[in-house]
């Protein structure tokens, strides 16, 4: 498999928080990542600082083997799906994806999600009238809608409905079998046992361990990933 991300040494403090703390790893294409942890632990601070909408104090990303820094273009390959999408009050749905695509010069590749989701049908309502749920699929729908190689999905199922999440859970897994990588963040474990090939575990800024999901069931001799986090991460030495 190809190493699309590098992550070397990545260092961020807010004030006198360190939220990571050295932290080195590759992402490679045609698998779905999990990055797991407590609250606080540097989860979205890394997927940030990937997608450059954190600056880290130290250390280094490289995408396909060129650094990001001052540069934009790499994005372009990118989906991104954040854990609360925040838009323009008064913007119609219509209005937002439209905007999105003439930003991008590009049209819509993938509408699945978004014919999944009716979407097409609340084009006239405004985002100051969707519900939390309606937001998160408007998220979803955007982070799929250019065929990227990367998928970045910050808690995408939360406030999800179950047979949105569902949906969403298929389009995770339909694009993995298309050879992308998939970085996520989750607190439902029994939704990262679905689809995940690695676990990435974030513990105060630190990889605690970063193994496949077969390797940390064979280590615990467990078959749910709830167990065997449980008991890898009650061992002295994790």
């Amino acid at each position: 498999m190809e190493k699309i991300i590098a992550v070397n040494g990545l260092k961020k403090s807010f004030g006198r928080l360190e939220v990571l703390k050295n932290v080195s790893c590759d992402f490679a294409s045609g698998g779905v990542v999990s990055i797991l942890g407590p609250n606080a632990s540097g989860k979205t601070t890394l997927i940030k600082s990937i997608l450059g909408m954190v600056i880290p104090d130290g250390g280094e990303i490289l995408f396909q083997g060129r650094s990001v820094v001052n540069t934009f273009d790499y994005k372009r390959h990118i989906g991104y799906m954040p854990q609360i999408g925040h838009y323009p009050d008064n913007m119609t749905i219509g209005q937002l994806f439209k905007m999105v695509m003439d930003i991008r010069q590009q049209d819509a590749v993938d509408t699945e999600l978004l014919k999944a989701y009716q979407l097409e049908s609340m084009y006239q309502k405004t985002m100051r009238t969707l519900s939390g749920g309606t937001l998160q699929k408007v998220s979803a729908a955007l982070a799929f809608m250019f065929n990227p190689d990367v998928l970045i999905l910050d808690e995408p199922s939360a406030g999800l409905d179950p047979l949105a999440a569902e949906a969403l859970k298929e389009k995770i897994l339909e694009e993995k079998s298309k050879g992308k990588l998939i970085l996520v963040t989750s607190h439902i474990l029994s939704e990262a046992d679905e689809i995940s090939d690695h676990i990435l575990y974030l513990f105060e800024g630190q990889i605690k361990f970063y193994k496949t999901l077969t390797d940390l069931k064979l280590e615990t001799g467990e078959q749910k990933l709830s167990k065997a986090l449980t008991q890898i991460l009650s061992s002295p030495s994790c």
